[in-house]
């Protein structure tokens, strides 16, 4: 006996496993949680800690990431982002 997998079933196949890989690089990573933009000693190339200062707006955390390369070292870029879930102590 042989058995023949048809094309559609083949299809079907590589689809799913290329959206269950998808889905498992974009899922969210756990940001890092800080009281003071102080308390970030070694910011990594594109580390994101978020900082609850409460220096942004109500429903907002300060986010601060390690963006590029310079020559004294990582340059840090700041910004407010949207808060997602209760907020951490």
């Amino acid at each position: 006996m042989r058995f023949q997998i048809s094309s559609s079933s083949a299809a079907a196949a590589a689809l799913i496993g290329s959206v269950s890989a998808l889905l498992l690089v974009a899922a969210p990573a756990h940001a890092q949680y800080v009281g003071r933009e102080q308390d970030i000693t070694d910011l990594r190339l594109g580390q994101r800690v978020q900082v609850d200062d409460g220096t942004c707006p109500a429903g907002q955390v300060k986010e601060v990431l390690g963006s590029k390369m310079s020559e004294n070292g990582i340059v840090r870029t700041v910004s407010c982002v949207p808060r997602f879930g209760p907020k951490k102590k």
